[in-house]
Order: structure tokens, then sequence, then C-alpha cells
């Protein structure tokens, strides 16, 4: 969520910005919501001054001499009419209260100084590429037809245990599939400082709302039937974010750095992607993924996305996968973010750069919803986190990738070495 001072300092300059991201903000409705409210605030105050000065008066006509009991029934009157009209105004200004948040709910983050203009992922700007595409002396295939005629992936099979954008792997796939999440994980707490967190793949609508998913985007989400109404995570991002919901964290705890990481299932309901990629892994209602999340000073989270995105990238570089990076633009970045890098992995039967991995910096958009802070030792008061997350990877395109990447001629798949310590093997084949 925005900062409502900053806001109101100027909501022309906020909507000018917010224009980058093709996105209109309201500022009359902004501007009415917050007028009524401030006016609600303005005359419940005075009238507790006048209920004040009603109470006065009992004393006042008691001194002059006039009897309490009719002193009473003189001002109760008065009083009686000051309470009815505050529980209007209190009744008033909650409405509008409510009102200004939800509106205010549904307003994306700033984007960042550095974010390019454009309407879509076509205007995306690539910061660099690592590796080389391979050249290959045969028919390329893609993932679905190397993995069954491994007998490792089996789509038909999901379609009939739950329905389409599910897969069955198994033998050395699912071995694979397996082994890459052990190997990120390693990696990341064993090189780049994460602790491994373990955490719930149901949440509650305010971790849902903390991290941006929740009021606008709950056609994507899978809800759960109940009277707890809990949902299907989305990304680990969720709940790994909302571990310091409600916290305040010491200036020393960000000393020693609050990096996590944690593998789950995803689960999307893919509401806005109806007849794109239904072929394979590529977009699935069910999938896994490593996450990395980083709670930082606003100080330090321009230099932490470089440093995560770069965790990220050294996955790819491990499994010698070629990529490229990007910064996404005004129109193509998400709703929460303030800057985000894509990482797209090479896909030779698409002869693209696919999406792999999403790193972003969201400022203290986040935390602020979520009530995430740290208290500044100069001040002793307690301030906005910065929150930061990523893929690192996601791991069944991860498998895709290899798969096309590293497949033979003959139908095998070379092991990416980073992996074969996990597999015990060198290839997989066949059988």
């Amino acid at each position: 969520m925005l900062d409502l001072k900053l806001v109101r300092q100027n909501p022309q300059a906020i909507a000018d910005q917010l224009s980058k991201r093709n996105f209109q903000f309201d500022v009359a409705a902004f501007e009415a919501l917050d007028q009524a409210r401030k006016q609600a605030d303005i005359d419940s105050q005075n009238l507790l001054a006048e209920r004040k000065q009603a109470s006065k008066k009992i004393g006042e006509l008691v001194k002059s001499g006039v009897a309490i009991d009719e002193a009473k029934a003189t001002v109760n009157a008065t009083l009686e009419k000051i309470e009815t009209q505050l529980g209007e105004l209190t009744a008033k200004a909650k409405t509008a209260q409510d009102e200004l948040d939800n509106l205010m709910l549904g307003v994306p983050n700033i984007p960042h100084a550095d974010v390019p203009e454009g309407a879509s992922e076509e205007d995306n700007l690539e910061i660099a590429r690592w590796g080389e595409p391979r050249s290959f002396d045969f028919e390329v295939r893609d993932h679905v037809d190397v993995g069954e005629n491994l007998g490792g992936l089996d789509f038909d099979v999901a379609a009939k245990l739950t329905g389409s954008r599910f897969s069955v792997m198994r033998g050395d796939i699912a071995r694979m599939h397996r082994a890459l999440i052990q190997f990120m994980l390693n990696t990341h707490i064993g090189q780049h400082g994460y602790t491994e967190v373990y955490v719930p793949y149901m949440v509650n609508k305010d971790s849902l709302r903390g991290t941006g998913q929740l009021p606008k985007f709950e056609e994507d989400l899978f809800k759960l039937q109940g009277d707890q109404e809990y949902y299907l995570i989305p990304t680990a991002e969720v709940p790994v974010t909302n571990l310091l919901r409600d916290t305040i964290v010491d200036a020393a705890d960000l000393e020693q750095g609050l990096r996590f990481t944690c593998h789950t299932p995803c689960f999307r309901s893919e509401a806005g992607s109806y007849g794109r990629d239904t072929r394979g892994m590529i977009r699935q209602h069910q999938f896994e993924k490593v996450e990395l999340v980083q709670l930082v000073k606003p100080s330090e989270s321009d230099a932490a996305l470089e440093t995560l995105t770069g965790h990220a990238e050294a996955i790819l570089q491990a499994l010698e996968l070629p990529y490229r990076k990007v910064l996404l633009c005004g129109g193509d970045i998400g709703f929460s973010a303030q800057k985000t890098y894509d990482l797209e992995v090479w896909l030779p039967a698409q002869n693209q750069y696919r999406e792999i991995s999403s790193c972003s910096n969201f400022g203290d958009f986040q935390a602020r919803r979520m009530l995430a802070r740290w208290r500044n030792p100069e001040t002793g008061k307690p301030e906005y986190l910065h929150t930061l997350n990523g893929s690192a990877l996601a791991v069944g395109r991860t498998l895709v990738a290899i798969l096309e990447n590293y497949q033979q001629g003959d139908g095998s798949v070379v092991v990416p070495e980073a992996l074969r310590a996990f597999m015990q093997c060198d290839v997989i084949k066949a059988g």
C-alpha cells in the first residue's frame, strides 16, 4: 500500500507516476473520500467540545441556584442529541475510511525511476545475456516429446487424475526434479547465506492481503471450502514474507541478514491464461519453486535486488543453461513491485527465451500492508522494512530447460554436471 501521507501531499503527482504502469489513479475519488473522512473527524471533534461544554453547564446551573435534578434535565436533552450525532459521525467516518482503504488496496506500487516506459513484455529492456544457445545436428524435440520418450513425463494420466495443466513424473525425470530442488536449496544455504524455512501451503486472507494478492487478484487463487477461508499459496513469497507481519525487527537482526529460502508447491488458477502454453509444463496449476526472500533496510534494497538476482543467475550458470536478464517495463511489472528483473532461459524447441525467474524489489509497499518494521537506532522509532523476493528457480521450468538443452540425438538426456552427485548418473536413457 502506498504511503497515504505521500499521496495526500500531491495526488496528481502520484497519478502521473502510476501512469507509467498504464494505471489510472482516480484523484477525484481519492480526494473526495479523504475529505469526507477528514470532515467527519473535524465534526466529531467539534461535537466532543460541545459535549464538554454541555457537561460543564450542569455545574454552572447548580451554582446559580438551580436544583441539580432540574439542571441535569435541562442539559441531558442536549447531551443525548450530541451522542446521537457522534454515533452517526463515527459510522460516517468509518465508512469513508473503509472506502478509502479499499481504494488504496487496489492501487499498485509506484515504479522505480529505473523502470522503462512500455505497454507490454515486448517493451522490456534486455540487460545482459549469458551462455550461447547450443547448435543441434538433429531435429530438436520439445520437453514433452523428450520426457514421454524417456517414460518420465505423463500428461494423459495427470489429466485423468485431475485435469489439464497437471503432470505426472516417473523414474529419472522425477529424480531429476527432486535433485534440482536439493541443489538449489543447498546452493542458497551454503553459498548465499539464506536460512531455509518450511511454511504452510495454505494461508489466510491477511497473509495474501499483506503481499498484495488480495483483494485485487482473488480469481488467480485456489480458495478452499470451509469456514476458515484458507487459500492454497500461489508462491512461497506469501507465507515467507508474512513471517514478519506485525513485527518490529531489531537493527542487529538486519545486520546479520534476514534472508530466507523455501521450497514449496505453488497453486495458480491461471485465470487470465486461457489458451496459452497448454502443452507441457510451462504453465501449470501446480508446480514447484525454490523462493528467495530478503527483508532489508530501505537504504539497502536497491543493492539487495542486484544481489538476489545474482543468486538466481548463479543457479542457471551452474547448470550451464543460456539465459538473458531483462528489466520489466511499466506495463509488465507486477502489482506490488517497484522494480523487477526477469531471467529468461533459452528453450531450443521454442527458439526463444522464456521466463524462469522473476526477482523484485517491493520497497515498503508490502511492509506497509503487513506492518513489518525495524527499529532505527538513530531515532528509536519503528520504520517500514523493504521486502524483496525472487524464484531461484521455478523447478518445473528448469527441468524443461534441461530436457530441451541437454537432449541427445538418440533420445537420451545428459545430466548437468552440477546434478550428477544427486542423480548418481551421467545420462538419462529410455527404458
